[in-house]
């Protein structure tokens, strides 16, 4: 990230969002940044994006259910429902938001994982 757009956080919020993508993405689990995303009631049309990175570290119970040589692996390629795509934006209104999308389903009728605004953020005053 250049300094220019250096953010340091100002509210967590942790809830979750609907997102609609340009061209939905090949695969479900591997997703580019939406170009919009609705949270509570209001749609936020993503203008910028700042940053992007993704996790594939084990979390929770899931941290220790796997030998040490596919423990390298899984960090580096991902393995199914595990890791999380995030990504800071600005919005059109100059806002700035970390949204991520957690690859974890939530039990076997929801396989999918979900899209959550993580919290807001603020330009660093240099």
């Amino acid at each position: 990230m250049d300094e220019e757009n250096q953010t340091i956080p100002c509210s967590l919020i942790d809830e979750p969002i609907e997102v609609e993508f340009a061209k939905a993405p090949t695969y479900e689990k591997c997703p580019d940044c939406p170009v919009s995303f609705t949270w509570q009631d209001e749609k936020y049309t993503i203008a910028q994006i700042i940053s992007e990175e993704q996790d594939y570290r084990r979390r929770g119970r899931y941290s220790n259910n796997m030998t040490p040589a596919h423990i390298s692996m899984a960090k580096r390629n991902g393995s199914w429902g595990v890791g999380r795509y995030s990504f800071t934006v600005e919005v059109e209104s100059g806002r700035i938001f970390e949204i991520y999308y957690d690859r974890s389903p939530r039990g076997a009728g929801d396989r999918k994982g979900h899209w959550f605004v993580k919290g807001e953020r603020v330009k660093k005053s240099i």
